[in-house]
């Protein structure tokens, strides 16, 4: 049987991601906690995220989950960050007047912006909210059975830009190029909601319930 953690800090999609899980496999053992010994016991885990970045960081600092998301990387077991808990792997954020981050991935999480527009000079408005196509620019088994141009489902103000090219999975286009999705070893970061995004979606978290934590 299967374990998947969706780590608990308070601040999470928790229950639609638990939902979703064992929805896709009503036999796999999906624990939504905060306690670090059950997290890393597991054999997949997923670290959520709603909500402003500076509320976020500091409940994942008071409960001390950084520590336990730098043991899960190490541990080479796979982990999917959703959405803030995306932007938390990065090294700040502009939200909040400036929010330090965990240095994770290298780059930064930046606003759309007040004056954001399309590529007709038409307002766009934030935050992003709803369906986007999704371009993957890198292959891995989490786009397995996932057809190019798919749409998932984003809600935020705030998107990523990382430093390392060769860590874009995929982008998608709001007025801006936005790092739809990072990868690096065993860790995948998306910044749209899979548990939202019908069946392209419920694909990528079926796919993450059978990834070994290897890109090859």
């Amino acid at each position: 049987m299967s374990s998947v953690a969706v780590i608990d800090y308070g601040m999470g999609n928790l229950h639609s991601v638990a939902s979703a899980l064992r929805k896709i496999d009503p036999a796999a053992r999906v624990t939504i906690t905060s306690d670090a010994a059950e997290i890393l016991a597991a054999d997949r885990v997923i670290f959520p995220g709603v909500g402003a970045i500076r509320d976020c960081m500091a409940e994942i600092l008071r409960l001390g989950i950084d520590r336990v998301v730098r043991d899960v990387i190490a541990s080479r077991k796979p982990l999917l960050a959703i959405c803030v808990g995306m932007q938390a792997l990065m090294q700040f954020s502009e939200e909040n007047d400036g929010v330090e981050c965990l240095s994770i991935l290298p780059g930064r999480v930046n606003f759309f912006g007040d004056a954001l527009q399309d590529e007709h000079g038409a307002k766009l408005k934030v935050p992003h909210m709803g369906w986007n196509q999704v371009q993957q620019t890198t292959a891995h088994p989490l786009w397995q059975n996932i057809a190019q141009d798919s749409r998932f489902y984003f809600v935020h103000s705030y998107y990523v830009q990382c430093e390392q090219s060769e860590l874009i999975a995929a982008t998608a286009q709001y007025g801006v190029d936005i790092n739809a999705a990072l990868a690096r070893d065993n860790l995948f970061a998306v910044q749209f909601h899979p548990e939202k995004s019908s069946d392209a979606g419920l694909q990528l978290l079926t796919n993450f319930l059978h990834w070994n934590g290897r890109t090859s």
